[in-house]
């Protein structure tokens, strides 16, 4: 007898369907798994055997063949175990076929015919729907993170005998509720109240929050380089219900869901720097995603920039350009959406203290050229703005006066942002950081006084055609938050500001 059960499977986090069809023919004992079935998959023979006997059904001792169809597509992990053991069972006749078919079925399966979570649920339900897929039996683990798309009946089991018995019609199991997403706020443990001095430091990473641009900040050891980075999370807008579905289907990709199964936050990453290329940018034998990917619509924190090896780095300018990345491998294939602000530190010198008022610097000019040139030139155009820290004063640290709150911060971003998102409705993009050069050219209005100063500007800096729109991009975000129409040369000489440590530092030493 033959029966089909909906299964589905992900490449990256795009879903596919597949059909698991079990057949049950007289002949020879043997169970056979066909298309194009990795190691796991393979695998699951013995897994499903054991499952339905220590379910209390029989296991036929008959020629069994399972074809995961379409056959072209490889077909990896553990998430059709469940889908097949229904599919034999249903074969055998002990499960309706035609009540089996009515759901889209996935996971995995214990040797006690329990039911295990699988990774990447949010991914394949999301698919599901668009392909017009509303009834769903998950794991008990993954059915809250489920339970956030609209329109859908999600039944969680927890083992092999609940997903048989319900299909039979002789065990009622209640669909999971739904879920209303809801983000949090005020679970930030630092606010930038909390940091002395550094004004310059403050502005710059309001402006870089307002664009989304990526900013760099150079500075002696102590001078609150990492403790300003740890702040900016405090003042960026809001999550969006688009936003934390896409969030939560790469870090669901990834294994790494809070408990509430969606993420409620702008995710953080801060890697170490011996991280290797895979883990920043994703890879793996299954193209997993990377630290990049992991902080989209967040932060990418990378301390300590020039510890980092040279070739990750170098790995970042292909999705800081683009906003994606596209993990391949021999074995798989896969693009993650990466549009992260990169938040990067680093010291001016080995030892820390190239231009400090308190402290000598021990280094030759050999060992700082070597230092700073970790910082490729083509990367450093990337990065809109730069910044410099120095150590903070006495008066500044034991101040009483308390500083701007990162809410009322967050305030004038989100106003900033908003006017933002009114201007590219219907372009395709939300920030200034993501203008192509035709839309430079139609939204960044400089006034003749700001465009005389940008022309100086750019022989003397020695500027890059790159650097050049990232100045324009960068003075239309101060403009943005000044309530400016046009870019005055106010914006132009701050936004200049910004890249002006490129001939201080990587000039001459």
């Amino acid at each position: 007898m033959l029966a089909r059960i909906i299964s589905y499977g992900l490449s990256g986090i795009v879903g596919f369907p597949v059909t698991v069809e079990a057949d049950i023919t007289f002949g020879t004992i043997s169970y056979e798994t066909v298309g194009l079935p990795d190691n796991a998959v393979k695998e699951s023979k013995e897994r499903i055997h054991s499952a339905i006997r220590n379910s209390g059904f029989n296991y036929p001792n008959s020629k069994i063949v399972v074809n995961l169809a379409p056959a072209d597509i490889r077909k990896e992990g553990s998430v059709y175990d469940l889908p097949i053991a229904i599919g034999i069972l249903a074969a055998n006749g002990e499960i309706p076929a035609k009540t089996a078919e009515e759901w889209m079925i996935v996971g995995e399966l214990a040797l006690d015919g329990s039911v295990r979570g699988i990774k990447g649920v949010l991914p394949i339900v999301i698919d599901a729907c668009e392909r017009g897929f509303k009834s769903f039996i998950l794991p008990k683990e993954n059915a809250v993170e489920a339970s956030y798309i609209d329109g859908v009946t999600v039944i969680p089991v927890e083992n092999l005998t609940d997903a048989a018995l319900f299909l039979r019609g002789m065990k009622a199991i209640e669909p999971q509720p739904h879920s209303e997403w809801k983000a949090l706020e005020g679970r930030h443990d630092s606010d930038f109240a909390l940091i002395k001095g550094q004004q310059a430091a403050k502005r710059a990473a309001e402006v870089a929050v307002s664009g989304n641009h990526n900013m760099l900040m150079i500075g002696t050891p102590g001078s609150g380089k990492t403790m300003l980075a740890r702040s900016i999370p405090s003042i960026l807008p809001e999550l969006t219900s688009e936003e934390a579905l896409e969030i939560t289907k790469i870090h669901s990709v990834a294994g790494i869901l809070p408990n509430v199964g969606i993420v409620t936050e702008r995710p953080f990453r801060s890697p170490h720097h011996s991280a290797s290329i895979p883990s920043l940018v994703g890879g793996g034998a299954k193209a997993l995603p990377g630290e990049i990917s992991l902080a989209h619509y967040g932060v990418l924190f990378l301390d300590e920039l020039p510890e980092f090896s040279k070739s990750a780095l170098e790995a970042l300018r292909q999705p800081l350009e683009d906003g994606f990345v596209t993990v391949t491998r021999a074995a798989a294939r896969a693009q993650y959406p990466a549009d992260f602000m990169l938040i990067a530190a680093m010291n001016p010198c080995p030892c820390g203290n190239f231009g400090s008022r308190v402290n000598q610097c021990r280094c030759n000019r050999f060992q700082i050229e070597r230092y700073r040139n970790k910082i490729s030139g083509p990367l450093l155009d990337r990065i809109d703005l730069h910044v410099e820290m120095t150590e903070v004063a006495y008066e500044d640290l034991s101040s009483k006066q308390e500083g701007e709150t990162s809410a009322q911060i967050r305030e004038r971003v989100n106003r900033t942002r908003q006017l933002q998102r009114e201007r590219f409705a219907g372009e395709g993009i939300f920030f200034n950081s993501q203008m192509s050069a035709k839309m430079i050219k139609k939204y960044c209005k400089l006034t003749s006084d700001a465009e005389k100063l940008l022309e100086l500007s750019f022989t003397k800096l020695n500027l890059s055609a790159r650097a050049y729109n990232r100045i324009i991009k960068v003075a239309r975000t101060i403009s943005d938050m000044a309530g400016e129409t046009d870019i005055g040369k106010a914006s132009i000489a701050e936004a200049l500001q910004y890249r002006s440590l490129d001939s201080k530092y990587w000039g001459n030493v």
